[in-house]
């Protein structure tokens, strides 16, 4: 198996490119938000109604607008979407260090939502693109780069953050401006449209995608998936910090490196592994029962057991990592399938936005069952209805694939 430097190395310039930019974008994110809520409590004294609202808005600001920045990048090209992202979070970040009015902090908070918006969609199109037929390596290659910003952008953050919040927003938003920079210079244009054929309106464009049954029958039954992933930052904390007090904290640091080292060590090889004995829809089914497959050491643990719920932690993140980590370029390589190479950047936002919605009401139903559970000392039942959902997902794309209703066909007129 290649390393992530020989992988890295065997693509384009562009594609180089790319993953060096998702890395940085990463990096700076996660230097500066985990801190921003203790930031906006404790250093400016907001209430917690009002960090609740900047944070919100920030999450809806770049869920909601997902679809549009997909649009934008099939309608102008995904260069000047990206650029665009990357000068609007330089902004952003940059006034939330130095704004301390509500009013302020609100439009801030906006601006680096609606920037991720923009360029997510737009990068994954590009990517896809240039890649080729080696999108499922390019993908997992884009991953381990993901994973590495998230991994390493917290640690530079609290070791800036020893001086001053303000240093960790200047460096962030110093980092989206070198990155706009090295895109405006190096980043070659390229369109979301076919040479020669004619820009739909938005409204055609939308009603494409969303006519496009099979893509829509698949980012339904990945809904699942989404929302088992975001337990890192739920359920499993809310374990940790019940079972173990104030140990929690500690323990719930460790879950996130775990989680992110996995990816980082395990991508190339998993992936590799993964395209020698499945074909994609199989490496997705497998992968999704691992994910659900990841909670059932929570249900069988007793939640007195300190030793015990620690290492089924642990074990828990690391086999939902794993299961992630072979569904990730699957799933991207499928979306681009199922689109037919066309209005990829659009097929990409609304899969995000479906995906956020369903983070969003899943994250609320997690949140109700807990509280039921841990009212009637049965916290397995959490677990078990995680299990469940992840084995449901892949039950789900047996399901359509089996039954044709994920085959592509593509009509006469339609653009290759």
């Amino acid at each position: 198996m290649k390393t992530l430097w020989q992988q890295t190395l065997s693509f384009s310039p562009v594609v180089r490119l790319l993953m060096v930019n998702q890395f940085a974008i990463n990096l700076a994110f996660y230097m500066l938000m985990p801190y921003l809520a203790a930031h906006l409590s404790g250093g400016l004294g907001l209430a917690a109604w009002a960090v609740g609202l900047v944070l919100g808005v920030r999450n809806f600001s770049q869920q909601g607008m997902f679809l549009l920045g997909g649009t934008l990048a099939d309608r102008y090209g995904y260069k000047v979407p990206i650029m665009a992202g990357c000068l609007l979070r330089t902004a952003g970040f940059g006034l939330l260090g130095w704004v301390d009015s509500l009013p302020a902090l609100i439009a801030a908070s906006a601006a680096t939502g609606f920037a991720g918006a923009l360029f997510n969609p737009a990068v994954r199109a590009y990517l896809a693109a240039e890649a080729g037929d080696r999108r499922v390596d390019a993908f997992a290659a884009f991953n381990v780069y993901y994973q590495a910003g998230m991994l390493l952008g917290p640690l530079v953050g609290l070791a800036l953050l020893a001086a001053d919040f303000r240093l960790v927003c200047s460096v962030a938003a110093a980092i989206f401006a070198a990155l706009t920079l090295m895109q405006w210079r190096a980043l070659p244009a390229r369109g979301g449209h076919a040479a020669g054929e004619r820009k739909e309106s938005v409204l055609a464009q939308w009603r494409t995608v969303v006519a496009n049954r099979p893509f829509l029958l698949f980012s339904t039954a990945m809904i699942g998936s989404y929302v088992l992933t975001f337990q890192v930052y739920l359920a499993l904390p809310l374990a940790a910090s019940d079972a173990l007090g104030t140990r929690g904290t500690a323990i719930t640091s460790g879950l996130f490196v775990i989680s992110a080292a996995v990816a980082v060590a395990g991508q190339l090889r998993l992936t590799g592994w993964a395209r020698r004995r499945w074909s994609p829809h199989e490496a997705l089914v497998r992968g999704l029962a691992a994910m659900g497959l990841a909670f059932v050491p929570l249900v069988v643990t007793p939640s007195d057991a300190t030793l015990l719920i620690t290492a089924a932690l642990a074990a828990a993140v690391a086999l939902l990592a794993v299961g992630s980590a072979v569904v990730y370029p699957f799933e991207m390589d499928t979306v681009v399938t199922l689109a037919r190479n066309r209005l990829v950047a659009t097929h990409y936002g609304l899969y995000n936005t479906i995906s956020g919605v369903g983070i969003t009401v899943g994250n609320l139903a997690i949140g109700a069952l807990w509280d039921f559970a841990l009212r009637h000392n049965a916290l397995w039942l959490t677990w078990a209805i995680l299990a469940a959902t992840g084995l449901a997902c892949a039950a789900s794309i047996a399901v359509l694939t089996r039954s044709g209703r994920l085959t592509v066909r593509k009509p006469a007129s339609a653009v290759a």
